[in-house]
């Protein structure tokens, strides 16, 4: 006798809508013997951006880090669209679908923007495809296609971050990792990348953000989460946050 498999029923249907695309669960990760995180928990759903806040030396960038695979997690767990990734290599996890954008930009000054941008796409074998997203990236960022040939060490803060992010974006992420992207910028040119982090997550890639320009955090994300010495002492929707300066100054100890 042959038996008709019943069809998920709607509330089944939207808990899987709802569950988050990474989870992390209980992740303790050191530096050598100085333990820099100490069970953090978090999670972000599809389409989010979700910022961590605190002050520095909190373990936000170190968070990043284990996700990406640059750091390697002593214990706790790491899933990535219902897989574990915790400790496998850096470029498996890129393959898998999650970019990060590290601090300080790291971009090749002595190569053009436009070399720089094709990095980003070192995991792709079709010339063709690296060529596409090229034109994609510069469609995104026509600062950089006016740049194209000239060398990335001579652009200004600002423009050094966008080149971070688009080399980030040719991997074609569904999840973009940015750590402090408006470290050392103007306010004006700040603004103008947090522009850009809108308009990517508009495109329908979620964003995991670290900044500790706590208004920048807060104006760009939906929910927050505060880190302090390795562990996530609150998680708020940034609006809430935004309204009560007191309880965010209690959770970050200001």
């Amino acid at each position: 006798m042959t038996l008709l498999s019943e069809s998920p029923s709607p509330s089944a249907i939207a808990q899987a809508a709802d569950a988050p695309v990474l989870a992390v669960e209980g992740l303790h990760v050191a530096y050598g013997s100085t333990a820099a995180l100490h069970g953090v928990s978090l999670d972000v759903r599809a389409g989010e951006t979700v910022a961590l806040i605190g002050a520095n030396g909190a373990g936000k960038s170190t968070i990043l880090r284990a996700i990406s695979g640059l750091l390697k997690a002593r214990s706790g767990t790491i899933v990535w669209n219902g897989k574990p990734i915790a400790n496998l290599p850096a470029d498996r996890i890129v393959a898998a679908g999650i970019a990060h954008c590290p601090e300080e930009r790291h971009v090749w000054p002595n190569m053009t923007v436009q070399e720089n941008i094709a990095l980003g796409a070192y995991l792709c074998r079709s010339r063709e495809e690296v060529q596409r997203r090229i034109g994609m990236a510069f469609h995104r960022f026509p600062r950089l296609r006016e740049r194209s040939r000239q060398m990335a060490g001579t652009l200004s803060g600002g423009e050094q971050q966008m080149l971070a992010i688009a080399r980030a974006l040719m991997s074609e992420p569904r999840l973009l990792m940015l750590d402090e992207p408006s470290l050392g910028l103007s306010p004006k040119m700040a603004d103008e990348v947090f522009d850009v982090v809108r308009s990517v997550n508009g495109h329908g890639v979620t964003v995991l953000l670290v900044e500790q320009n706590i208004h920048n955090a807060l104006g760009v994300a939906s929910r927050a989460y505060v880190v302090k010495t390795g562990r996530i002492t609150a998680s708020r929707p940034s609006a809430e946050l935004r309204g009560d300066p007191d309880l965010l100054r209690a959770y970050l100890g200001g």
